[in-house]
């Protein structure tokens, strides 16, 4: 692999806000070993203070940094290397993952045999060797409800209550799924050229559902190719202000029902939020109170619940939503 060829069969994208050890660990995976064709790798640095892009230009003098200049977020980041990469394929990779054996050469193979895969991704493992569910179903007003009271993790083998989560799909096996979440997409630029870039009216979370619908919705197919792995570590950005990005998340989450549903359900989505964080603060709440194990993190979600439900009050989010 000549990761400074001319033509490159692979672009990778990786956008990073201060994960400099993260990113660093992400970049020193890309090796000969991950991906046996020509690739070029590209980093966007979100305007990060922790010294990252410095570390990418003394360390890897190969890989292409673009420095923001300030915290686009993730789509208009991505969006910002997109429109710089040469590759066939592209990678969108987070900087807390960790790439590992053959992943994109197989994940390439299998989008050179298969013409109709416009997105393909991995199979994740998790910083503690266990699987990582990277595949849901489309969110849908039943679905929403069977995770608010918690259907699905009562029942984890029922199909009929676990349609977001997909609890009873051991994800060993490859199949075409409805969303692969966004921390590794393998992305065909034939299906990016019908589609269109990532929507950058998303700033945080949210883009991967309504990426993978639009991919859909054109006719590509999406694919889940667990021969391909990855680690991905987990909360690289979000860690730096949890609550925040915990809340960032349920605002995305109502933008893409704004977009792809009409008002009523929009609206049975804004109360079926009310009660899933309700439940949340509740549950945590007990469990802070007769079980408060060092470090069981209950206080932490307690007040994450809390600080959603008083965002999900107020009169901004309610105008979010109609």
């Amino acid at each position: 692999m000549n990761p400074t060829s001319p033509q490159p069969l692979v672009s990778v994208i990786i956008v990073s806000w201060n994960a400099r050890d993260y990113l660093v660990q992400c970049l020193n995976s890309l090796t000969v070993e991950t991906c046996r064709y020509p690739m070029e790798i590209i980093v966007v640095d979100n305007d990060s203070t922790d010294g990252s892009p410095e570390s990418v230009e003394r360390e890897f003098p190969h890989v292409r940094l673009i420095r923001s200049g300030a915290n686009l977020g993730f789509a208009k980041a991505n969006n910002l290397a997109i429109a710089e990469s040469r590759g066939q394929y592209l990678c969108l990779v987070n900087s807390d993952v960790k790439v590992l054996k053959d992943c994109i050469t197989r994940l390439v193979d299998y989008c050179e045999q298969h013409p109709k895969v416009g997105m393909a991704g991995p199979r994740v493992i998790g910083r503690d060797g266990k699987l990582q569910r990277s595949c849901r179903g489309f969110p849908g007003v039943w679905n929403m409800f069977c995770r608010a009271v918690a259907l699905d993790m009562i029942f984890p083998k029922c199909k009929l209550f676990t349609g977001y989560h997909l609890w009873h799909w051991a994800q060993e096996s490859e199949q075409p799924v409805d969303i692969l979440t966004g921390c590794f997409w393998m992305i065909r630029r034939e299906a990016l050229a019908s589609v269109g870039l990532l929507d950058e009216s998303f700033f945080m979370y949210g883009e991967d559902m309504d990426w993978c619908k639009r991919f859909w919705m054109r006719g590509w197919h999406l694919m889940f190719v667990p021969s391909a792995e990855a680690i991905h570590y987990g909360g690289a950005s979000s860690s730096n202000a949890p609550v925040r990005f915990y809340i960032e998340m349920q605002r995305a989450d109502l933008q893409y029902w704004k977009k792809h549903f009409p008002l009523p359900a929009v609206a049975c989505y804004f109360l079926i939020c009310c009660l899933h964080q309700s439940l949340r603060a509740a549950g945590y709440l007990l469990v802070s109170i007769f079980r408060p194990a060092p470090g069981s993190g209950a206080l932490h979600k307690l007040k994450r619940s809390l600080a959603t439900l008083k965002w999900l009050f107020s009169p901004g989010s309610r105008r979010e939503c109609c």
